[in-house]
């Protein structure tokens, strides 16, 4: 069992409450911190939180507490950080780790020297649907991935911190492709080195400093693409969708908007049907349960498991040091127009993963390039002649 501290009392720390006291069941937070003491005492009272202070260093040293949950805004988690090392505790960080890569990896190297438990909450790559993805790939499914692309858009965030570039670190881009590119990294290999960034990124509509709008392209020193689109500009609610290429098969991914759950209503009773929803009437599109489809569930169980055996999780500041460092390459191409190399002073994968050949041979003197059967019965093979590279057909 273990007792957890929350930090934060917003929407995402009721996410993360609900799925750590109500599926395990039997880990419990035990105490409750937050900056507005009013939203605090309604939030403990909705979860049978026992304990709560507008302290953060208080909450996070309560002598009971195994490890410390951070759901505060961006500009909060080095702090929040820095504390759970100060008093030993293991430490559960939200995304994005960090405002830039080098919050990030001041963050990382403080829990590693101190030898604290920590775990990156990214929720996204723990929804049954990707983790059985990702199963499939690691089988060979569909050969090698050599294109990944996962999308996210919705109408913007839900607090005002998230629209203020500083505070937050950046727009879309840090709320979004922070999910955006750790899905493409798992689906294409953690192991691979990111190895440049291309991204366009713009303020269309939302009256910001920061992008509302951006996509991006990270290349992978093996060759495979991770493609992000995320925007703060969609209507419609929340659009999560993945697409994975290999050289042997696809896969499709949506996670939200059509799960095969659909309702048509005209009731003036309004309800919440799920987040980012924009309305309560005509077709709606609920979510069976969105503490498991986004990943809450599972990812808590990773996590927690990983800390009574004393086992790293999935996912831990290491990954959240890459996914910042990549996002800070795609912020300055954005700025440059131009491919921007990724610098990470601390890669642990393998330093140069050699592009893969997909030749298929069809013959002593022949590269197979495909077989098509045609309307009338035939079939038609295109061929690369080895020695000379000339291509030709053949028709059976």
């Amino acid at each position: 069992m273990a007792s957890l501290a929350i930090l934060g009392s917003g929407f995402i720390s009721d996410f993360y409450v609900q799925t750590l006291q109500g599926y395990r069941s039997k880990d419990r937070v035990i105490i409750a911190h937050s900056r507005d003491e009013l939203r605090l005492k309604k939030f403990c009272g909705r979860h049978g939180i026992p304990n709560f202070t507008t302290t953060m260093e208080e909450a996070i040293s309560h002598p009971e507490v195994d490890l410390v949950v951070i759901g505060l805004p961006n500009y909060l988690h080095k702090e929040a950080v820095l504390l759970s090392v100060k008093h030993k505790k293991g430490v559960l960080c939200t995304k994005p780790l960090g405002r830039n890569y080098s919050e990030a990896l001041e963050m990382m190297k403080a829990v590693e020297e101190a030898g604290v438990f920590n775990g990156y909450l990214e929720d996204l790559v723990y929804t049954p649907k990707t983790v059985m993805s990702i199963d499939n790939i690691r089988n060979g499914s569909i050969g090698k991935v050599i294109w990944a692309r996962s999308r996210e858009t919705h109408p913007g965030p839900h607090s005002d911190w998230f629209w203020d570039k500083e505070l937050a670190g950046g727009g879309a881009i840090l709320d979004l492709a922070c999910h955006c590119i750790e899905i493409a990294r798992s689906f294409i290999g953690k192991e691979i080195r990111p190895v440049e960034a291309m991204c366009w990124a713009a303020t269309q509509v939302k009256p910001i400093e920061a992008e509302d709008h951006a996509i991006g392209l990270v290349k992978y020193s093996n060759g495979a693409i991770g493609q992000f689109e995320v925007s703060w500009t969609f209507r419609g609610g929340l659009d999560l969708r993945d697409e994975v290429m290999g050289t042997e098969g696809t896969i499709w991914l949506n996670h939200f908007l059509r799960t095969g759950f659909e309702l048509f209503t005209t009731s003036e009773k309004k309800g919440y049907v799920s987040e980012k929803s924009e309305s309560q009437k005509g077709w709606l599109f609920p979510v069976g349960d969105e503490k498991v489809d986004l990943g809450y569930v599972n990812m808590f169980t990773d996590m927690l498991n990983a800390w009574e055996e004393k086992k790293r999780p999935v996912e831990t500041f290491y990954d959240g040091m890459v996914v910042n460092a990549i996002m800070d390459a795609c912020l300055l191409s954005a700025k440059t127009k131009k491919w921007e190399p990724i610098v990470i002073e601390d890669w642990r994968g393998e330093m140069d993963s050699p592009k893969d050949s997909f030749k298929q041979e069809y013959d002593a003197d022949h590269f197979l390039v495909k077989i098509e059967k045609l309307q009338d019965g035939s079939k038609k093979i295109i061929l690369q002649e080895k020695r000379t590279g000339k291509i030709s057909q053949r028709v059976e």
